[in-house]
């Protein structure tokens, strides 16, 4: 410990008091001995390099607009969320979520409270300080009185009085290391809830677009089923028709009724599912919405290496942290078996009078070192031991598992980004493909030469192939938010902002960063 933290810690910036600093001088004479064991970062347990195959290939970057194909050569965290997420409607949605969520406004009060609970730790490392003033008074009757009068008694005191245990064994110091990483992982988990934030935005506002889509679809189909049931009504009613195909119209109608309804229902649940991630209303000035056809999301984000996600995902930095915590609560485990040394002292003037509080020969002092040692404890002491190392193995196994989800994400995403432009070329091939089948139906019905059942079999076809062709357009495009996700994308507003520091990001202040610093000076 360094002299120039305390001033951060006690006083502010005020003079430390002579007895403290006494004891403080007292530190430099004791070598404190390091119990902790040295932290190695485990090794990621997956692929060196991220599946190959057909599923992988690259995406196809044809269609994007010039600025994104350039941003496309940056990492994933060092693309702002604007340059990928181009809907300017979109973009005011994630302004407004990122002011106003309440799951993110908590993630950073906790890293604020996080931050106090280890500004609590690191305080036991320092003498604790306090100053007392006292009066007492006392009244002896005549009757016991060996002088056989009544006389009364009055003590006046000023202390200061300090204690402060030597943490010589590393006690204090793997605590405080504890509770700082504990810090650290909070601040990491306030950063992975603001990405997440940012692609649900994204996935519920082109969720909505799609239920917009699907319900143009179903009126559109729903138009010609009608007009296609008066038609099949009016032959039936006329004796030209039968009733076989009445019916059969007729279940079109009706299908595209219930679909209409369901439709219209989800859509109003997307839009308050989206108000909640927004934290307030939708206000009423939005910029005019991109149809879900006409999105442009930037596909072309080299995924690099597995081994890149360990400083682009917050999460994956989030259970490094706490395993460095657990494996610093090993050493504060390790350090309960030695003795405990602790220095009390106090300073101070006593006087019968007030006025003679600070004359000469009122001054007192007391200076009581002590040593406590564990002898028996009935194994409590070995059992917290165990406990802490089993915590370090079960944090190594959550990080390890946490590199392999992140594996598994991008892995996944990169398979979706290679298909769904194949797919999703294809399914507007068969989409049209089956609206000219429709045409040349109702074309062969009207000249006689087919019954309707063909109209029928194919405007069914139709609307089942749009509908199919509006949730690959909307799996494609919110694969490609998720996939910016999963390479850690989504932390910075606009390519080229300087990254924040997520300790000093949001609720917690500049407070953080200044911990921050100090402790790693310090060599901690």
């Amino acid at each position: 410990m360094t002299q120039r933290r305390l001033p951060d810690l006690v006083g502010g910036g005020k003079t430390v008091p002579c007895l403290a600093a006494a004891l403080m001088a007292g530190a430099g004479l004791v070598g404190g001995c390091a119990l902790q064991p040295t932290y190695v970062q485990p090794a990621a347990p997956v692929a060196a390099t991220f599946p190959a195959g057909d599923a992988y290939k690259p995406a196809a970057s044809a269609k994007a607009p010039a600025a994104l194909a350039a941003a496309a050569a940056a990492k994933a965290a060092d693309i702002g969320w604007r340059d990928v997420l181009t809907d300017r409607r979109l973009q005011r949605l994630v302004e407004i979520g990122l002011a106003n969520n309440r799951d993110l406004r908590v993630a950073a009060l906790n890293v604020a409270q996080v931050q106090a609970q280890y500004r609590i730790q690191r305080a036991t490392l320092f003498p604790q300080i306090d100053a007392a003033a006292g009066l007492s008074s006392s009244r002896t009757p005549a009757s016991v009185s060996s002088f056989k009068q009544a006389f009364v008694q009055r003590a006046y005191s000023v202390d200061l009085s300090a204690s402060w245990e030597i943490d010589f064994f590393g006690r204090l110091r793997s605590l405080s290391e504890a509770a700082l990483q504990q810090y650290f992982a909070s601040a990491q988990a306030r950063k992975a809830t603001e990405i997440l934030l940012v692609s649900q935005i994204a996935d519920q506002y082109l969720t909505l677009l799609s239920f917009d889509e699907l319900v143009a679809v179903t009126e559109r189909t729903l138009e010609s089923a009608q007009a296609s049931y008066k038609l099949t009504l009016l032959q039936f009613q006329t004796g030209t028709g039968t009733e076989l195909s009445l019916r059969e119209a007729e279940t079109v109608v009706e299908q595209a009724k219930a679909n209409y309804s369901a439709q219209i229902r989800g859509r109003a649940q997307a839009e308050n599912a989206l108000v909640l991630l927004l934290g307030q209303p939708l206000p009423q000035d939005l910029p005019p919405p991109v149809p879900l056809s006409a999105q442009t999301i930037l596909a072309d984000i080299p995924a690099g290496l597995p081994s890149d996600l360990l400083a682009r995902r917050p999460d994956i930095m989030q259970a490094e942290a706490v395993l460095r915590s657990a494996n610093a609560s090993i050493g504060a485990a390790r350090a309960a078996f030695f003795p405990t040394i602790g220095l009390t002292g106090d300073f101070g003037t006593a006087s019968s009078a007030l006025d003679g509080l600070f004359k000469a020969g009122s001054k007192e002092w007391s200076f009581a070192p002590s040593i406590t040692l564990p002898i028996f404890n009935a194994g409590s002491l070995q059992a917290s031991l165990d406990v802490a190392k089993i915590q370090k193995d079960i944090s190594i196994a959550q990080y390890e598992k946490a590199i392999q989800t992140a594996f598994r994400e991008v892995a996944d995403g990169l398979a979706a980004r290679g298909t769904y432009d194949d797919q999703a070329a294809s399914q507007e091939r068969f989409t049209e493909a089956q609206q000219r089948r429709l045409d040349l139906s109702n074309l062969r019905f009207r000249s006689g030469v087919d019954p309707y059942l063909t109209v029928l079999t194919a405007q069914t076809d139709l609307y089942n192939a749009q509908q199919t062709l509006v949730s690959v357009r909307l799996a494609r495009l919110t694969n490609l938010v998720d996939l910016y996700r999963f390479l850690g994308g989504g932390w910075i507003e606009r390519a080229g902002d300087a990254p924040r520091a997520p300790e000093a990001a949001g609720a917690i202040g500049a407070a953080g960063a200044l911990e921050s610093k100090l402790s790693r000076a310090d060599g901690r």
